[in-house]
């Protein structure tokens, strides 16, 4: 099912971005069970993560269990086939993908890559930090920009401070921990004309989620040749965050640099994980769905307590408690709820993972309390 009929199929289910109001969400009949039931209810409930607690789903299990006749061997014979239908999905050649373990090593390898003596990195902040903390240690120095006023990345002050020294601008789009993203007429535009003089990687592990009809992705620059680096990952909708596979979509030859600093890469179970979600649609659209329920759960709460947040096009909800963050945490850990950890400077701020329909109403609950 391509990126576009996942979107009208949203769309026709009631479930646009923006969304709030309970009323808004088709609910399943209570005749009807959910094709992919959710796990018991822990005892500390984790949506600090933002991970997808249906998964891994049936028939992913089932590849894997298929898949112990192969641990013996090493898993490089077997990503070919896993290559080509990555390759045939993105509408490129199988040289223009690199398979990582998990999207974080893509982000870290990338770090290395252009980071090393002295590179500049310039990125939002708050953002995801896998790349800019690894690239500090190999010699990175990274140009923090801070965040507009709709908690966006400022791409006006990023392409001001671009410099010869900048090796790469990284966007994460949707942006992790707000889950905003950049306007698409703007963002296309920026990353056609900055990539003209620096490498600009976008990270794309929530791109699923996003609901607006036609937004771009970056690897529509990728295939007219730019200097474009793409990242995703099979931990967030696809629910298998603990297997560990995610890959880097780039030209050829950027590719074969990022390449040769892979040092983790995957394993054969990942690699038949991956196969078989991909083509598992049933189940990525009722991740889809059910994240979309949790989300405008989570928005009537804070509604109801008056509490500030962004509309995300994610799976988790940025919002404003007005405590501090370590606070918060404490706070709600006693009342089993795992929350997002600290992202300065917005400490007063918090991130929570959609997870099942049980959990976000244990945490609406919690919180509740806690802010009484």
């Amino acid at each position: 099912m391509s990126t576009i009929n996942r979107r009208q199929w949203l769309r026709t289910a009631g479930l646009g971005s923006g969304l709030a109001l309970l009323g808004g969400i088709p609910a399943f009949a209570k005749s009807e069970a959910l094709p992919f039931p959710a796990r018991p209810l822990a005892d500390v409930i984790r949506l600090s993560s933002n991970e997808n607690p249906f998964g891994p789903s049936p028939a992913v299990r089932e590849a894997m269990q298929k898949a112990f006749d192969h641990g013996c061997r090493y898993p490089y014979s077997y990503q070919r086939e896993l290559l080509n239908l990555l390759a045939k999905r993105e509408g490129l050649s199988p040289d223009h993908i690199v398979i990582t373990g998990g999207s974080t090593e893509g982000l870290k390898i990338t770090g290395l890559t252009y980071g090393i003596e002295n590179g500049e990195i310039l990125a939002a902040e708050p953002t995801f930090l896998a790349m800019l903390n690894y690239g500090e240690q190999f010699g990175a120095h990274i140009n923090k920009v801070p965040l507009d006023d709709k908690l966006r990345y400022d791409l006006d002050e990023i392409e001001k401070r671009v410099t010869n020294q900048t090796r790469l601008i990284f966007l994460c789009n949707p942006n992790n921990p707000t889950g905003t993203i950049v306007p698409a007429d703007k963002l296309k535009d920026f990353c056609q004309t900055v990539s003209k003089r620096t490498v600009v990687f976008s990270d794309e592990a929530y791109y699923d989620f996003i609901t607006e009809a036609n937004y771009p992705s970056m690897v529509e620059l990728v295939k007219t040749g730019h200097n474009v680096i793409v990242s995703r990952t099979f931990s967030k909708v696809y629910g298998i965050a603990g297997i560990r596979i995610g890959y880097l979509i780039a030209r050829p030859d950027i590719a074969a640099r990022l390449r040769k600093n892979v040092v983790a890469f995957t394993n054969v179970l990942a690699l038949f994980a991956a196969k078989a979600a991909i083509e598992d649609t049933q189940f990525y659209e009722f991740s889809l769905q059910m994240n979309e329920k949790a989300k405008a759960h989570i928005y009537a709460s804070l509604d109801e307590m008056n509490l500030e947040y962004v509309p995300s096009h994610t799976n988790f909800v940025f919002f404003k408690s007005g405590k501090n963050i370590a606070q918060l945490n404490r706070e709600m850990r006693e009342h089993g709820v795992m929350i997002g950890r600290p992202f300065p400077p917005y400490l007063d701020w918090c991130r929570i993972s959609t997870g099942t329909m049980d959990e976000v109403k244990l945490f609406s609950s919690a919180l509740k309390k806690v802010m009484s």
